[in-house]
């Protein structure tokens, strides 16, 4: 997937092509189509278990993700640590983070329809409750875009306390599956 940049003799990574992400988008869409269809209620400890296993990855990345953009913030743009933290949020993002999310989603929403069959308030308040974790998702992608072009305007004491608004999120929908209350 990399090919050598002559001109520095850094590796660059090739850009995915279209096809092939409309291919991988069709592959997903018929396995999310399978699991709601295919997939009978009686699967549903399974479910929750890997629920579970992704939201765990996806909450690790999401405590982790602004921990590394207050070390990349402080370590200032175009510093071999800058480079080293591009390297690690990246990997992190795409390959541990937005998988991670997608599954939840989709295992959630199976859940969500098949067990719980949408009702009860507190099965709404914690559906917004993951749309806001989800913004926040997006908020911390469009941020690593921003330090992966050393464009980053934020200090690191703004991404220590960003570092704990997942958990404070988290906190809540914690509560809201466990004790329902309401």
């Amino acid at each position: 997937m990399n090919q050598d940049n002559s001109s520095s003799g850094k590796p660059m990574d090739k850009p995915a092509s279209g096809g092939r992400t409309a291919v991988v988008a069709l592959v997903a869409l018929a396995l999310v189509a399978a699991l709601f269809v295919l997939v009978p209620v009686e699967w549903q400890l399974w479910i929750k278990a890997f629920h579970v296993f992704v939201i765990i990855a996806w909450m690790a990345g999401m405590l982790y993700l602004p921990r590394l953009f207050v070390y990349h913030a402080e370590a200032g743009p175009g510093t071999p640590q800058s480079e080293t933290f591009k390297v690690m949020e990246r990997r992190l993002l795409k390959g541990i983070m937005t998988p991670s999310m997608i599954v939840s989603w989709v295992l959630g929403l199976w859940l969500a329809w098949k067990v719980f069959e949408f009702q009860g308030g507190w099965i709404h308040a914690k559906i917004a409750l993951v749309l806001v974790m989800s913004g926040l998702h997006g908020y911390l992608s469009a941020s690593f875009k921003r330090f992966e072009r050393d464009a980053n305007t934020k200090s690191g004491k703004f991404w220590r306390v960003m570092n704990e608004v997942p958990a404070v999120v988290l906190i809540l929908i914690i509560i809201l599956v466990v004790v329902k209350p309401f």
